[in-house]
């Protein structure tokens, strides 16, 4: 390190990390006064780094890369192994502008009415149950519509099963043990199950409409010209398929939102585009969703009189960068008016990752998960009535990812009329 005596290094390890969760790196900048310190994690030496400024550097191609920084237990259960989120270079551009072209508005719109039409569906059952967990009916719901949007054939029968395991996969996150090894088993069994409607599709055995995610990364020809290996392309389809079901987290922590601030109600009831979007921004920002991501070292250069040497490890704090004081005036205050006529940022509002989607490794579906989630609270305002009876809402900070304890139970839920 240059200049050590600025260079905050802090003493702890792993274990601390596993105890504070999402909050390890936001607690240290604050403590130590600075937007970034050096520790020893996950068995090396790692800088962590938050804040605007900070991202913006952790998203310079020229000083950073994603091959090497994804664990191999990560890849081996959230991204698959040698997905897009490990690739750099003309090779990851060209493969995310395939991503890009499945997230247009259009896409989203589709998505969006999908997901609506099954949400109404399901009222007239929710109506003779005792009880329902929201974040389970969200899952099955957005894997219902995911793989109907994206041309992947699914019955009814499977969609409870092919929903756990996408959750499952991104349960696996932060997880060790039990919680990693489901992640496993379930990825090996989307694979094999998505791999074979590749084969299919590629064989003519089923047919895909043009145009269709399916149809899109079976056929993608990567810049040598040859297609996608089947195994690649089920993993690319994968990496479509579960994100769109992650949002059912999302939708949680909106229902769990309007629960706790049913002030802003009255201006939801209108159903007013503008109010949703304020509102499921404020959820993306104020609740926690990813923890931090990784990235290594390209070249060395210096930074904030810190010396970053090539190949290492360095993390950027994802929930305390959309909570920097520096940013968000009273960040801790759920507030979605702070969203009416804020200008967009690539680097201080980052919840599913910073810089400019379609060249950097920000998250090309947040369109798609906002106008899900749009979709989503305008139901539970608009089209339904519902109780929400005594449980636990709570959420654990130290879980990565973390959810309200109960899942969001509703009942007595009928249809507004």
């Amino acid at each position: 390190m240059l200049m050590k005596e600025r260079v905050p290094h802090d003493k702890s390890h792993t274990l601390a990390l596993s105890q504070e969760g999402y909050l390890f790196i936001k607690n240290r900048i604050d403590q130590y006064q600075s937007n970034l310190f050096e520790a020893h994690l996950l068995g090396e030496k790692v800088i962590c780094m938050g804040g605007e400024e900070a991202s913006k550097v952790f998203y310079d191609p020229e000083r950073f890369q994603r091959n090497g920084a994804a664990p191999k237990r990560i890849q081996k259960t959230l991204f698959g192994m040698n997905a897009i989120q490990t690739m750099d270079g003309d090779a990851h551009i060209h493969r995310k502008l395939l991503f890009m072209s499945l997230m247009t508005p259009t896409h989203q719109k589709r998505l969006a009415e999908l997901t609506m039409e099954k949400w109404q569906a399901s009222i007239d059952k929710w109506k003779s149950s005792e009880k329902i967990i929201l974040f389970d009916e969200a899952k099955n719901i957005l894997c219902w519509a995911a793989c109907h949007w994206a041309g992947v054939p699914l019955s009814e029968s499977e969609v409870k099963d092919r929903a756990e395991d996408f959750s499952a996969m991104v349960d696996a996150f932060g997880a060790v043990g039990p919680r990693h090894w489901k992640g496993r088993r379930a990825r090996s069994r989307a694979e094999e199950w998505i791999s074979g409607v590749i084969e299919d599709v590629r064989v003519g055995k089923l047919k895909s409409e043009e145009g269709s995610a399916l149809y899109a990364i079976a056929f993608h020809r990567e810049l040598h010209g040859g297609e996608l290996d089947t195994q690649m392309a089920a993993v690319e389809l994968i990496n479509i398929l579960r994100p769109i079901v992650a949002i059912s987290t999302f939708i949680t922590f909106t229902a769990l939102a309007l629960h706790k601030h049913s002030e802003y109600k009255d201006k939801l009831l209108t159903g007013h585009s503008n109010d949703l979007e304020m509102f499921v921004q404020e959820v993306r920002r104020y609740y926690p969703f990813t923890p931090f991501l990784g990235a290594r070292v390209r070249k060395d250069f210096i930074w904030n009189q810190c010396e970053f040497k090539q190949g290492m490890l360095v993390l950027l704090d994802i929930y305390g960068t959309n909570h920097d004081s520096r940013v968000w005036e009273n960040p801790y205050e759920f507030r979605p008016e702070r969203f009416k006529n804020r200008k967009d940022n690539l680097f201080d509002f980052i919840p599913q990752g910073g810089g400019d989607p379609a060249k950097g490794h920000r998250c090309p579906g947040e369109g798609i998960t906002v106008e899900i989630m749009k979709t989503s609270l305008d139901f539970l305002v608009n089209k339904i009535e519902f109780e929400v009876p005594h449980q636990d809402l709570s959420y654990d900070m130290a879980r990565i990812p973390t959810l309200p304890k109960s899942g969001f139970v509703m009942n007595n839920i009928r249809r507004k009329f």
